[in-house]
Parts: structure tokens; C-alpha cells; sequence
């Protein structure tokens, strides 16, 4: 990534920040909004929770799409990010629900411990998506580079699987909470 180039010349700071359409700094006031949501403690549907992890990992689609949908290396580009968010996404979603959680069946909803983890992982998917945008912009060779792709790919999908990790853990505590399996179908014992 291009940011040592931009510590070595911080006068390129401003003109890539001026180039910066002003539809992505909206974007990025409704995401920390999103992620600032989360810092404190709150009820969510089943509905609610799971409407975060499709929305960051379309964006990582969409950021990779953009970046290399036209490279050659765009197959591969897919396939490291399914591989890295599927190793994310089972490390993750095995572990235990934060402390605190509770679902409430008569409800169907959570109570949820706020957390840093959200806004975290949210700023991470949009600067990785800027960062990406401003190399490939500066340098479009980077777009057919294999190790560049691959490495971003990974990073998407780390993220990726993290944000359904996280909500699986969810999932399968309301699953348990409520007799239902995993598979959200009636437990027949």
C-alpha cells in the first residue's frame, strides 16, 4: 500500500483526501454511526444482527470487484478471500458469545454488551476499501499484481469471516436458547 509513499510526501495527503468524492466521507459517517450504535448496550432482533455481516461483506465484494473485477487474477482474488473468511469465519463463530449476552426467546431478541469489536472491524473494512482504491488509483498496476491481490483479498476475508463469525455465535446461542439446532429446525428429543 501506498501510505509510506504518502508519509515520505505528505503534500500528496491533500490532493488524494480533495480527490476523494464526497458520496465515501457519507459513507463513512453512516458506518461509524453504525459502529458508534454498538458501544453501548442494546436489544437486537435476530433480523438486526444479521443485517451487519451481509452488508460488510458485500462492501468487501464490492471493494474487490471494483479494484480487480477486470484483472486476470480476479478468479483467484475470490477464492483467497472464501478461503481466508472461511478459516476467519470458523475460528470465530466457535467461540463463546460475549459475556453478558443473553436471548430472550419470548422476545426473539438479544440483549448485547456494547463493544469496540463493531466500530473496530468497520473502520477496518473502510480503510482497507480507501487504501485500496487510493493505490490502484495511483499506481493501476497494482490491479494485475498477484501478491497485492492476494494480500487484499485476504484482508477482506479476514474481515469477512469475522463479521459472520461473530453473528453465528449469536445465531447458534438464540438456537440454543430457543430448543431449535443450529440449523434452526426443532431439536426432535
Amino acid at each position: 500500500m501506498h501510505i509510506p509513499f504518502l508519509i515520505e510526501q505528505p503534500h500528496m495527503i491533500g490532493p488524494v483526501l480533495r480527490g476523494t468524492p464526497p458520496w465515501v466521507w457519507a459513507l463513512l459517517a453512516g458506518l461509524m454511526w453504525m459502529g458508534a450504535t454498538q458501544l453501548r448496550d442494546r436489544s437486537a432482533s435476530l433480523a438486526r444482527i444479521s443485517v451487519m455481516p451481509v452488508a460488510m461483506i458485500g462492501l468487501a465484494i464490492w471493494g474487490m470487484a471494483s479494484a480487480f473485477g477486470s484483472s486476470p487474477m480476479f478468479g483467484y482474488v475470490m477464492l483467497m478471500w472464501m478461503f481466508v473468511a472461511a478459516v476467519a469465519f470458523a475460528f470465530v463463530g466457535t467461540m463463546r458469545a460475549p459475556q453478558g449476552t443473553r436471548y430472550d426467546h419470548a422476545a426473539r431478541s438479544f440483549f448485547l454488551p456494547g463493544s469496540w469489536a463493531p466500530l473496530a472491524l468497520i473502520a477496518g473494512v473502510f480503510v482497507t476499501r480507501y487504501l485500496v482504491n487510493v493505490d490502484v488509483a495511483i499506481q493501476p498496476v497494482l490491479a494485475r499484481d498477484g501478491a497485492y491481490t492476494l494480500v487484499v483479498a485476504a484482508v477482506y476475508g479476514m474481515f469477512s469471516g469475522v463479521f459472520l463469525g461473530r453473528a453465528a455465535r449469536l445465531w447458534r446461542l438464540a438456537s440454543e436458547r430457543s430448543g431449535f439446532n443450529f440449523m434452526l429446525q426443532r431439536d426432535p428429543s
